[in-house]
């Protein structure tokens, strides 16, 4: 069916994401690894440049391990049995998703040894990004974190149902953000109050259950206050 609206076409992307975070354990690996890599390039300090071109090849490897994905059910549709050709297409697009992987971690080396590599090096620097950058990446990661969850638990799509909300998840993100970044009482109770109304509303609608919504903030709060504790 096609979808009505923006709201659904995304929310329908994004199940297909989860589908293969919980069906492909190399998916998995690659999402344990964006989100590392992601900390590890803020931790160290690397440039603005550098960081693109990092966030770039993940995409990249998320990216062809969901083309893999997609080519292995249009291939099990196609051809249910056993078929060399079959077998042939599955191994040759698994061999797109190795050389992908292979230059990332190579790119990821030659980028991240020099600020490594000096054993006198120290390994918590002082990052001096700007706050509404660490708010970007705190959702980013939170979005992350949503997805690994609901892929280890099995229950729910990205943004509908399941443990933990994703909703409540990112808005508690953002509203902590906010109190971070104001550093104002009121308008930080405000965004939190916005945030409780998201996630409310998920309940409200049967969509969630309080446990779900909760589990959500916690986690969305958590890893917003890490890192604006660690990095901000």
């Amino acid at each position: 069916m096609k979808p009505r609206n923006f709201i659904e076409s995304a929310n329908l992307a994004m199940e297909g994401i989860l589908y293969a975070a919980k069906t492909q354990k190399h998916m998995r690996y690659h999402l344990w690894a964006a989100g590392a890599i992601i900390l590890i390039s803020l931790l160290l300090g690397v440039t603005r440049l550098e960081f693109l071109i990092l966030s770039f090849i993940i995409l990249l490897v998320l990216l062809s391990e969901i083309f893999n994905t997609a080519i292995e059910a249009i291939i099990d549709l196609v051809s249910p049995e056993f078929n060399p050709l079959a077998k042939i297409a599955k191994d040759v697009a698994a061999g797109a998703v190795f050389m992908v992987s292979l230059g990332a971690v190579v790119t990821g080396y030659l980028i991240l040894y020099p600020y490594i590599k000096s054993p006198f090096t120290d390994i918590v620097i002082y990052i001096e990004v700007a706050s509404e950058h660490l708010t970007l990446i705190s959702v980013i990661l939170v979005i992350i974190a949503v997805i690994l969850t609901k892929a280890h638990s099995k229950t729910g799509r990205p943004f509908y149902g399941g443990l933990p909300s994703g909703h409540s998840a990112v808005s508690f993100s953002i509203g902590t953000s906010i109190a971070f970044l104001t550093k104002n009482a009121l308008i930080s109770i405000l965004s939190f109050i916005l945030a409780f109304m998201v996630a409310s509303s998920r309940v409200s609608l049967g969509i969630h259950t309080t446990r779900e919504i909760i589990l959500g903030a916690l986690l969305g709060t958590v890893i917003t206050v890490l890192l604006f504790q660690i990095f901000g």
